[in-house]
């Protein structure tokens, strides 16, 4: 699952998804649009429940500053592909 939020000038990129062992990881990526400037944090998870939940909180904080959900979709969608790329290459950074 991949889920963006966009406000006129930041987005925040969140990627769901579990590793060859099976593990979930939580990857955020946020900045501002159009510039280099952001971050990227990854986070394990101890089960699916515990990832959600960190996404759901991720998702308030979103809306509290002003951002409003542009994407939510899977990793084999298109737009999903799309926006994973975006998203490795900010960890080759």
């Amino acid at each position: 699952m991949i889920i963006r939020w966009e406000s006129e000038h930041d987005y925040v990129l969140v990627h769901l998804h579990q590793d060859m062992f099976g593990d979930w990881i939580v990857s955020r990526a946020w900045g501002q649009i159009g510039t280099q400037f952001g971050g990227l944090k990854h986070m394990l998870a101890e089960n699916r429940a515990q990832a959600q939940t960190w996404i759901d909180d991720i998702a308030h904080i979103q809306a509290s500053r002003g951002l409003r959900k542009v994407l939510e979709a899977s990793d084999d969608s298109q737009e999903g592909r799309e926006e994973i790329r975006q998203l490795s290459l900010l960890d080759g950074c």
